[in-house]
């Protein structure tokens, strides 16, 4: 398909401070500075095509922060996505993510939907020293580090009343690490969290 640069910001991505990005931006940017990258040609959107194409147009070092929300499930290569935000961020940069829950009952509905998402699917890919229960890495080269992880809970219009009841629940649940990890393996399908938060920074 190829890279559509709108706006010629790839050769002049090196002048620019701070270089921030947004995967999968859709029609509406939560960030109106960030450079757009989608594979629909939204309005907003600087950057048209595959975005594991368009990152590996980027120089190696080169942005400041990644933002994510409701992309990264979508992907056919999550660990070849992760290998090009390491390294195209700087060391300092920052990755924040966020994906539906596995135990989301909206995940499965959506057949565009490739991975699931929990507590610990960074923890495969970082240095996480917050979470208790330890994964391994698969030799992966760890250079992010996990900085939080937020299982977040609400429900979608029109079912206000449970948001309300949802978001008490997640005031408990984020209270500590270990409620978060005792939620997840016992609870999560009786009270399911809506999404999951993920920050991290690139510490090599």
């Amino acid at each position: 398909m190829g890279v559509i640069d709108k706006h010629g910001l790839l050769p002049r991505l090196a002048t620019l401070s701070p270089v921030v990005l947004e995967l999968g931006c859709g029609a509406a940017k939560r960030d109106a500075a960030a450079i757009g990258i989608d594979q629909l040609d939204y309005d907003c959107v600087d950057l048209v095509g595959d975005a594991l194409e368009i990152l590996a147009a980027i120089s190696d070092a080169s942005v400041d922060r990644i933002y994510s929300s409701h992309f990264l499930e979508h992907v056919s290569d999550l660990p070849a996505i992760v290998r090009e935000i390491e390294r195209v961020l700087r060391v300092g940069g920052t990755l924040e993510a966020v994906a539906p829950h596995f135990a989301n009952p909206y995940f499965s509905s959506d057949p565009t939907h490739n991975h699931r998402f929990g507590l610990y699917t960074f923890s495969y890919f970082s240095d996480d020293r917050i979470l208790r229960r330890r994964v391994p890495t698969y030799a992966h080269q760890l250079r992010l580090k996990l900085l939080d992880v937020r299982l977040v809970f609400k429900s979608t219009r029109p079912f206000f009343v449970r948001h309300v009841l949802k978001r008490s629940v997640g005031l408990i649940v984020n209270s500590c690490r270990y409620m978060q990890e005792f939620h997840e393996e016992l609870l999560c399908y009786l009270v399911a969290p809506y999404e999951v938060r993920y920050m991290l920074k690139k510490v090599v």
